[in-house]
């Protein structure tokens, strides 16, 4: 049976006779196809990416499982439509915690239309893509099983300015429950969730270091997906800290160039996380930068 996702922070979300993406109970995402060519696309890329024997595994471990097309009832009630069929990477989490966060000073690709490209430029100037290279695009926090979630706005986050911005990753880690935001974070799991060896900033380093030499795609308003259990962190046993890149539908061949545009931005995200780790205003350290740049050298067949 199919429902609408509970854990989804961004993009077109079903509910309302609004058409967004379903889940079913087998680890199954279907995504809408859009109706223009970014539909088209997205799918092409999936097709193609999914038997791209140039893709290490160490890499394809951060891209969800494409399972092909098929149609399925819309949730808007509209009768059958296709979807892609993805991993559903909130199956198995009980209360995730999640950023959505876009890569790149530009969001859009050179053959977009000027129409769309005047649009994309609109909002990446006013919202923190221009400046820092990324913005976020929704978040949730859940502050354990007595208070439960907090859900942002997603226009409240994505006009955010630098130091928002350091603010809401700070909140993101810290034991703090959302009735308490206000006051200072405390930081408490920025060592098991954002340092250490299976930390996020290590998986962010081993993209990084990809996207340093790989020259096959460009990935345009493509998506980092963070998600970890606070309430396993709460109790002292592993988070699951885990990256997944997301929403590939202006993706472009690289042609042999490297795709500045992902590399800067991930580039600064890497900055901010690591600002965290490294501070002293409050944050705990515990030499989770140090232990999350050991595994910037990796081999193709590692394992998190």
């Amino acid at each position: 049976m199919l429902k609408i996702p509970h854990n989804q922070v961004a993009g077109h979300q079903a509910g309302g006779g609004k058409l967004g993406p379903l889940v079913d109970d087998a680890g199954h995402f279907y995504k809408p196809l859009q109706g223009d060519e970014r539909g088209s696309a997205e799918v092409s890329f999936y097709t193609t990416f999914s038997l791209d024997t140039r893709i290490p595994d160490h890499i394809r471990k951060f891209f969800p499982v494409f399972y092909g097309t098929q149609l399925v009832e819309a949730s808007d009630g509209s009768g059958l439509k296709p979807h892609l069929v993805l991993q559903d990477l909130t199956l198995g989490r009980v209360n995730p915690s999640i950023m959505d966060i876009k890569i790149g000073s530009r969001t859009w690709a050179p053959q977009a239309s000027e129409d769309y490209i005047e649009k994309c430029l609109k909002k990446d100037r006013e919202t923190s893509s221009l400046l820092l290279g990324f913005r976020l695009s929704g978040l949730q926090f859940h502050s354990g099983n007595e208070f439960g979630f907090w859900k942002s706005a997603r226009k409240s986050v994505q006009g955010l300015s630098a130091e928002e911005i350091k603010l809401v990753l700070r909140n993101f880690v810290s034991s703090n429950t959302y009735r308490e935001l206000e006051s200072k974070p405390d930081c408490a799991f920025a060592s098991v969730i954002f340092g250490g060896p299976n930390g996020i900033l290590s998986q962010l380093l081993e993209l990084k270091t990809w996207f340093e030499d790989q020259t096959i795609y460009h990935f345009y308003s493509c998506s980092v997906h963070v998600m970890f259990e606070k309430q396993l962190a709460l109790e002292g046993k592993s988070p699951g800290a885990e990256i997944k890149l997301i929403d590939f539908a202006h993706v472009v061949e690289g042609r042999g160039v490297i795709d500045h545009n992902f590399l800067g931005g991930i580039s600064s995200l890497i900055k901010f996380i690591s600002d965290i780790l490294t501070t002293n205003d409050g944050c705990p350290t515990r030499c989770s930068l140090k232990d999350a740049q050991k595994n910037e050298g990796f081999s193709d067949n590692r394992t998190n």
